[in-house]
């Protein structure tokens, strides 16, 4: 499996093309497809790949990535329907759409791998979340970790906990930049400049990850670390249990999460 053709150049579609770059594949072994000429031109400028139609990405690719918007699927599948054996892998980065829809409209057998990823991608810092279909062997499995592995970290999970994994890691990023973002208007609001308000909570915010990635500490514990008896933190902390952030938190994810399940069912009688 050498010829690797990415249907979709938006952020994600862009960042694994860099990645697979990046991790040695050669430029001559990459496709994309890309619906609007001058941003297909930008792209094969800056990355030396070639950009083509999806017939010819399926006739060409022997691992297709599917990396349209989930609303978009349809004319795609319509394209690939009948162009494609059971030989080429398709790998999904759609959210929300099962395996079985592509198995369903695409040649018997062809095997399929459901990805979650997320945007960290284009810093090479993913998490990615994947699930083989019916067709799909362990070899289809390791195939696909080592292409995602040259952006992020890769982990395999049963295809059930995918629509809990869109909710939970792959708008995940969303819900930092939602909390930064409030944090620093907390520091303007303190009479900071804005400019040293980002530099404190966002260097503060990769320190934190770090601690998180690099210690076998639990979260509570790191947090407790932080927190002294009648100290400022606590004060913190506890009109944040006063406002429920947790349970805010709990109730979004579970909605992102339902959000996931609709995208999936809306597909279900094509």
């Amino acid at each position: 499996m050498t010829t690797i053709a990415v249907l979709g150049a938006g952020k994600i579609g862009e960042a694994l093309l860099s990645g697979l770059l990046q991790g040695g594949r050669n430029a001559a072994d990459l496709l994309f497809t890309e619906r609007h000429p001058e941003r297909a031109a930008e792209l094969t400028e800056r990355y030396g790949v070639a950009a083509v139609e999806v017939a010819d990405a399926a006739k060409r690719a022997d691992v297709l990535v599917v990396a349209v918007k989930p609303q978009d699927i349809d004319p795609v599948l319509d394209e690939l329907a009948p162009l494609l054996g059971s030989g080429s892998l398709v790998v999904s980065l759609c959210a929300g759409l099962p395996t079985a829809l592509y198995e369903r409209r695409l040649a018997e057998g062809t095997p399929v791998v459901r990805v979650m990823p997320n945007t960290p991608m284009v810093v090479g810092e993913a998490m990615s979340a994947i699930s083989p279909g019916r067709h799909a062997t362990a070899e289809h499995v390791r195939v696909v970790s080592e292409l995602l592995s040259c952006v992020g970290s890769v982990v395999e999970v049963p295809e059930a906990q995918q629509d809990a994994v869109t909710a939970l890691s792959g708008s995940g990023p969303a819900y930092f930049f939602y909390l930064v973002e409030a944090m620093i208007d907390a520091g303007i609001l303190l009479g900071l400049p804005r400019a040293v308000a980002e530099k404190l909570i966002i260097q503060s915010a990769v320190g934190a990850a770090k601690m998180l990635d690099r210690t076998d500490e639990h979260p509570v514990i790191l947090r407790e670390a932080v927190t002294s008896p009648a100290g400022t933190t606590i004060n913190a902390i506890r009109e944040l249990e006063k406002h429920g952030v947790r349970a805010a938190l709990l109730a979004a994810i579970e909605a992102a999460r339902d959000r996931s399940v609709e995208l999936g069912k809306a597909h279900e009688d094509h």
